[in-house]
């Protein structure tokens, strides 16, 4: 399984509680690396389902903006502030 760089959606912007740590995710390998190093806690129900839909993207399995949906959803869980960032 080759991490596809071109597999892009709409940005979203997740803060976090120290203001300083603010990412933008706009790919699945950017979803990836923030679910796995950043989130601040990785066994709820929406992170689970995130990572997993991360994967389905990389095979071809599911559509970018799912993972988009995903990400917003697991932070809400996370209590991490994403924005939403349409172009």
């Amino acid at each position: 399984m080759e991490w596809d760089t071109s597999i892009e959606f709409d940005p979203v912007i997740l803060v976090f509680k120290d203001p300083d740590r603010i990412l933008s995710i706009r790919t699945a390998m950017g979803a990836a690396n923030a679910l796995i190093n950043e989130f601040p806690c990785n066994d709820g129900e929406a992170f689970l389902a995130a990572i997993e839909i991360c994967l389905e993207v990389v095979k071809g399995n599911a559509g970018p903006e799912q993972l988009r949906s995903a990400i917003i959803r697991a932070a809400n869980e996370a209590g991490v502030t994403a924005i939403d960032v349409l172009n």
